[in-house]
């Protein structure tokens, strides 16, 4: 695309993006019919709406916006868990968390799949947009606060579903366990 983001290409937008929105919207939404359907959304609003974009730079994150607004829309419909049902025992939480290759792909989806809409959204636009808290609060307009809980939150829960309860330190007890931007 060249700098004029005003002649969008709509074969071109799709062929450099459709992996990575697909991607972002399988995790958000954990199914594989729901990421298709997101996608498409974000894609059709794209066409419709290529006006609203002034840089090419910035497409992706646009888009990513878009698909986090329809995510969230979709969530709306259902009903919250509250994240006081979150189970999570700090005993069981690893000395060090396993590297990537260790990871099993179908477990981590069903352990954010097990997290509320608006957990999960924040958790992506973390690991996927690379947002700050700040970015973050300000794209959803929310508190700083509830975006770092959020976070907490989720991470714990992913690190409770994923990791083994039996590997601990010497001592007996869990390190703490930071993700890898903290």
């Amino acid at each position: 695309m060249g700098d004029d983001a005003s002649t969008l290409d709509p074969a071109q937008l799709v062929a450099e993006h459709h992996e990575a929105v697909y991607r972002y919207a399988y995790r958000l939404s954990g199914s594989v019919v729901d990421a298709e359907d997101l996608t498409q959304q974000v894609f059709l609003t794209a066409h419709q709406k290529q006006d609203q974009i002034r840089k090419a730079e910035s497409t992706r994150g646009w888009l990513f916006s878009i698909l986090r607004h329809y995510f969230c829309k979709s969530c709306q419909k259902r009903r919250p868990t509250p994240a006081a049902n979150i189970q999570l025992n700090v005993e069981t939480i690893p000395a060090l968390p396993p590297s990537a290759e260790e990871i099993d792909q179908e477990r981590l989806q069903q352990a954010i799949d097990q997290l509320p809409g608006p957990y999960r959204v924040v958790l992506a636009m973390f690991y996927f947009e690379f947002c700050s808290y700040r970015q973050i609060a300000e794209k959803l307009d929310l508190p700083i606060g509830t975006v770092m809980s959020r976070l907490a939150r989720a991470k714990g829960h992913l690190r409770a579903c994923l990791f083994d309860s039996d590997r601990r330190t010497e001592a007996g007890r869990p390190r703490s366990v930071v993700g890898p931007r903290g």
